[in-house]
């Protein structure tokens, strides 16, 4: 663990991952800038098709550091009240696509809505039938469409 994954939870701020108000896809912020390159490709060309549309995607999650995501966790098991309810929330940050800056949470509803329709063909694909906002880079979607979802993230075996 580093030192930085032994951060008090007071001072885990945008460094880590935190976003305050939805970010435009163009931000330097650590969750946008720090996405995997291709995510973070797909996700700006959507975008720019998407403004052609009249709709505006915002990032209100990407990358997360190790310690952010630890604080989510548990801040998930104390509003759900066990670790298994939590579990269907948030990840461990071991298992955490966000902490490899491989998941991106889109908002605003009308910017998911267009990526429900269009994602596929960017390889964006909603992975959690309960998290209309989390997508991943999916690159075979771009020719074969998006997978099934899992219905959250407890009954995904990258998780477990």
């Amino acid at each position: 663990m580093t030192s930085s994954q032994r951060t008090s939870p007071r001072s885990l701020g945008t460094e880590h991952g935190a976003v305050p108000v939805g970010l435009p896809v163009s931000a330097g912020s650590p969750a946008v800038a720090n996405l995997d390159p291709d995510l973070l490709d797909a996700l700006r060309q959507a975008a720019k098709d998407a403004a052609a549309d009249g709709i505006a995607f915002v990032v209100n999650g990407g990358w997360r550091s190790w310690a952010y995501q630890e604080q989510l966790r548990r801040q998930a098991v104390a509003k759900h009240g066990s670790e298994a309810a939590a579990a269907r929330w948030v990840t461990t940050a071991d298992k955490s696509a966000h902490v490899r800056g491989q998941a991106v949470d889109v908002g605003p509803p009308e910017a998911r809505t267009w990526l429900a329709e269009h994602g596929a063909r960017y390889g964006l694909c909603q992975v959690y039938r309960n998290e209309p906002w989390h997508y991943e880079l999916r690159p075979e979607a771009v020719e074969h469409g998006c997978p099934p979802m899992y219905a959250d993230p407890s009954q995904d075996p990258r998780t477990r």
